[in-house]
């Protein structure tokens, strides 16, 4: 019954996320904002609700080391697994913006949350911090995309447009939006509830079990965006998704984390000395 609650947990979570982006993405559309940020923006960052939703989901429910191991494994993850995977598809040949900028933000988020977590926990105040973050580099992300090339520009319109158009209505849109929020938050509920009877049965931690089979599974739609967009050839898209989410999955999952934990998000000792 767990491995079924687990199962249906995750599809509902990838579910959600599938449609939260597309009801989101085309109502930014429809309200004049250009592709480029909408990629940027809420597609990285949509792919990262599952993450947000059993990681929020978790600390509500005092499984600390569930949502932490969610954020630290869906990280290394998407780096090792995606990124190789996509590889394996295709050479990713990146824009030079992702090395020099998108690359280095996302190591210094990971390094930053290293030194925060040096006294054993993640305080209010980091956690604050952290979102405050998030906030001025998506604000400084719009800023910049007014400046991009038109190639940019054109792949992110090509991957976003859809062929059909039976969402082309707001009111379809902001229903996709609500709908994916609900699977996400059924999911979660079912996905976390799972792997703590895992954690039970196969007597390992939380901590394990949010590392490894709940963080891959969270990693999903990172896994379907970056490989479609391989096989398409969009590669600024499919590393771009996975620094994009990893950076959101530091500063927005774990910021707003917590802040929803109340007295700050204690790390243990496993997580500091080795997985970080």
């Amino acid at each position: 019954m767990n491995v079924v609650l687990f199962v249906v947990g995750l599809v509902l979570l990838v579910a959600g996320a599938s449609l939260l982006v597309r009801g989101a993405s085309r109502l930014a559309l429809s309200l004049g904002v250009s592709p480029l940020v909408v990629g940027l923006t809420i597609v990285a960052f949509g792919t990262s609700a599952p993450e947000l939703a059993v990681s929020v989901g978790a600390a509500l429910e005092d499984r600390v080391d569930i949502a932490v191991g969610n954020v630290v494994g869906s990280n290394i993850f998407n780096v090792l697994f995606i990124l190789g995977l996509s590889a394996l598809i295709a050479p990713l040949v990146v824009h030079t913006q992702l090395i020099r900028q998108e690359v280095p933000v996302m190591i210094g988020a990971s390094l930053l949350l290293l030194a925060l977590g040096l006294d054993g926990a993640l305080s209010l105040a980091d956690a604050a911090l952290l979102l405050g973050l998030l906030l001025a580099y998506t604000v400084f992300l719009i800023v910049q995309s007014r400046r991009q090339t038109q190639a940019d520009a054109e792949e992110y319109a090509e991957a976003l447009e859809p062929h059909s158009q039976w969402d082309r209505h707001w009111a379809v849109q902001i229903a996709l939006v609500l709908g994916g929020l609900v699977l996400l938050v059924i999911g979660f509920d079912w996905l976390v509830t799972a792997a703590v009877a895992f954690a039970k049965a196969l007597g390992v931690s939380d901590l394990v079990i949010g590392l490894t089979i709940v963080a891959a599974g969270t990693s999903m739609p990172e896994v379907a965006t970056s490989i479609v967009a391989a096989i398409k050839g969009e590669r600024d898209i499919a590393v771009g998704n996975v620094v994009g989410s990893n950076t959101f999955n530091i500063l927005g999952v774990l910021g707003l984390t917590g802040l929803v934990a109340g007295d700050g998000l204690p790390l243990a000792p496993a997580v500091l000395n080795f997985d970080l």
